[in-house]
């Protein structure tokens, strides 16, 4: 499943290093809880990008209910806020094909160079490029085992 959560009005959700740490530690916490891989990922600063695969029918609702609500106390209670942080639901995209996999991760992965916000991948800290491309260690991320097959 592809799903992509946005800020309200494209408004920024992420605000400090700090946020994007405790964005990624939810995501591995309710991840682990609610069996759900997660293959790629990419925290922009007002939206984020995931790529999931699912052990159960309602895994990625569970999923997205408790990261959301968990991230937006998070924020609320650091910056003094109240109210919603994110536009509505979560869009997701059921992803069928292989090609269509491999697409979805190299389209999350190379979104912050589209942006202009760095020149190579690798130097976006907070994608699973360098974890999926380089070998580094991230708790969030479960290879796909299509990706893993293409590394043989």
């Amino acid at each position: 499943m592809y799903v992509i959560l946005r800020g309200i009005d494209r408004g920024a959700i992420f605000f400090a290093d700090d946020d994007y740490r405790h964005f990624l530690a939810k995501l591995s916490e309710v991840g682990t809880a609610e069996a759900i891989d997660v293959h790629a990922y990419v925290l922009m600063t007002n939206h984020v990008h995931l790529l999931m695969t699912a052990k159960s029918d309602n895994g990625i609702s569970a999923l997205m209910k408790g990261l959301g609500q968990r991230y937006v106390q998070y924020v609320n209670r650091i910056y003094h806020r109240t109210g919603a942080l994110f536009e509505g639901r979560f869009r997701p995209s059921l992803v069928e094909e292989d090609t269509y996999l491999l697409a979805c991760q190299r389209y999350i992965e190379l979104n912050p160079v589209r942006a202009g916000m760095v020149e190579t991948p690798a130097d976006y800290l907070w994608s699973s490029y360098r974890t999926n491309a380089l070998g580094a260690e991230d708790p969030v991320v479960s290879p796909h085992p299509l990706y893993v097959c293409l590394e043989r």
